[in-house]
């Protein structure tokens, strides 16, 4: 409760503006549109170097995902880059990325799932191509996908290797108790290895539909072009049902009391993380702001928070942040000490965030100077 009144507090010095903003996207060479099948269309014109990055983002990831899906968003990530209607293989689909001299990647976070590739701005048409391709018509072969799963799996056990993991696994089954698998973006081994077409086809179907995607074209690029383009060849794919009218997502329940989890791994160290419901974007978009603002300033070495606990030598390092999120993002505050010092800096947390809403914690030019890195970043 400290924290969320510290950040509510704090919400009220805190400038919000809207990138939609006419004069922002002047600024910024933000242009965008949406076409009558409902895919939003964003370029971002910067003629520094003769390259565009292509992007597409659905709303897809962890927070879709029943028990029975735990995972296979990043799964489905993972089958992108595979074959397609006009790509017979993934050998074939590596073997045309380099054609096309494109650098390229996705990646899967709580609330989206996104591909990206950068390339030549003359190959833009190709690249336009390449994109609707594998979004629109994968094949999800079956022996790419078995040979998928053991990868995706290869990254859940690096993720086992690490003790880290085992303390933030604890963590979150704590702070998102009766949903767990909606913010579990690594999902679970035995629902990861049991998938199949079928369920990736769902995903598909659900979540893979211009009125849940935006895709992003952004360099050294003309607007008009890119939304000619994409018209002519995004324009024909299909709208689906609002995925989250059909599938709503439930809301976290509020903690009601707190919860400590011990973790124990061969290290010779301690790693203490405490863990809050943060404030959401739909609920509360002013604290989330707020809430980037006052991670910045704790995290800077001038910071009381930093003076009173690394530099006096009760922790060898010390951060706190907060995530961004629709449905609930977390502020986490993780630190690391020895064994010998753990109660005496466990106290000194105990007081410190019991100073957070004191008037004078930080200053009015922390908050400008955290304001403008953030907004330069």
């Amino acid at each position: 409760m400290v924290c969320k009144r510290t950040l509510l507090a704090l919400g009220m010095v805190c400038v919000i503006t809207s990138i939609s903003t006419p004069a922002l996207a002047q600024k910024y060479g933000i242009t965008s549109k949406t076409l009558d099948n409902g895919l939003e269309v964003i370029v971002v014109e910067n003629h520094g170097v003769p390259l565009a990055t292509i992007e597409i983002c659905a709303k897809n990831g962890a927070y879709t995902e029943t028990p029975e899906l735990d995972g296979l968003s990043h799964l489905y990530e993972h089958m992108f880059f595979k074959a397609n209607k006009e790509i017979p293989s993934q050998e074939r689909y590596m073997e045309r990325t380099r054609e096309l001299g494109m650098s390229w990647n996705g990646s899967t976070s709580e609330e989206r799932v996104n591909y990206f590739f950068t390339l030549h701005k003359d190959d833009l048409a190709a690249g336009l191509k390449f994109m609707n391709d594998a979004i629109r018509y994968p094949l999800f072969l079956n022996e790419e996908l078995l040979r998928e799963r053991q990868v995706v799996i290869g990254e859940f056990d690096r993720n086992e290797a690490n003790p880290f993991f085992h303390l933030i696994r604890a963590i979150g089954k704590e702070m998102w108790y009766k949903y767990y698998s909606r913010k579990n973006v690594i999902g679970d081994r035995d629902t990861i290895l049991a998938a199949d077409q079928t369920k990736l086809r769902l995903i598909q179907s659900r979540y893979y539909i211009p009125n849940n995607s935006a895709l992003i074209i952004a360099g050294d690029v003309n607007p008009d072009d890119v939304f000619a383009r994409v018209e002519a060849m995004f324009g024909d794919w299909e709208r689906g049902d609002n995925p989250f009218e059909k599938y709503p997502i439930p809301q976290h329940p509020p903690l009601t009391e707190d919860k400590t989890v011990v973790v124990t791994q061969p290290i010779n160290f301690v790693i203490l993380q405490r863990s809050w419901q943060g404030p959401s974007i739909r609920d509360d978009v002013a604290s989330t702001f707020a809430a980037d603002v006052f991670s910045f300033i704790l995290g800077q070495p001038d910071s009381k928070f930093q003076k009173n606990l690394v530099d006096a030598g009760l922790v060898d390092g010390i951060g706190l942040g907060y995530q961004s999120l629709v449905h609930v993002g977390p502020i986490t505050m993780t630190l690391r000490t020895s064994v010998d010092r753990y109660e005496q800096a466990k106290a000194a947390i105990d007081a410190e965030i019991a100073k957070f809403d004191e008037p004078d914690y930080f200053t009015d030019e922390q908050i400008e100077f955290a304001k403008n890195q953030l907004e330069i970043s």
